[in-house]
């Protein structure tokens, strides 16, 4: 099972996904992109068209529009929405807890996709 979760900038949500279904199922494989990539060092997502997924997945509200650009080949295309913890203001606890909070949903949401898509 090959999978592909974008997020617009690729610096946080998306890598924590890949990071989270890594760790259910050893043997996904499982990739992040971005499609805005100025200022970070992620991948840009130009670097997977040329390859079938099963799965497509966005996790921000960018990378939702922009995804049915991604020209790939793909089974199957998903949005799992999270709130962008780098918006996150106030003290450095309360963007802790943003961070956090973002972190525990993510969880939560994969592991819905996990059990709901790949585990069945």
């Amino acid at each position: 099972m090959k999978i592909l979760i974008l997020c617009t900038g690729n610096s946080c949500r998306s890598q924590m996904a890949e990071g989270y279904l890594r760790s259910l199922d050893a043997g996904l494989e499982v990739f992040s992109a971005g499609i805005d990539i100025s200022g970070n060092k992620p991948k840009n997502v130009n670097l997977f068209v040329a390859e079938p997924f099963d799965y497509v997945i966005t996790v921000c509200g960018g990378a939702k529009e922009v995804c049915p650009a991604f020209t790939g080949d793909v089974k199957n295309r998903l949005h799992i929405g999270f709130d962008d913890p780098a918006d996150a203001t106030g003290t450095e606890d309360d963007i802790l807890n943003e961070y956090r909070r973002i972190r525990d949903e993510i969880k939560v949401g994969f592991s819905d996709f996990y059990n709901n898509h790949i585990k069945k």
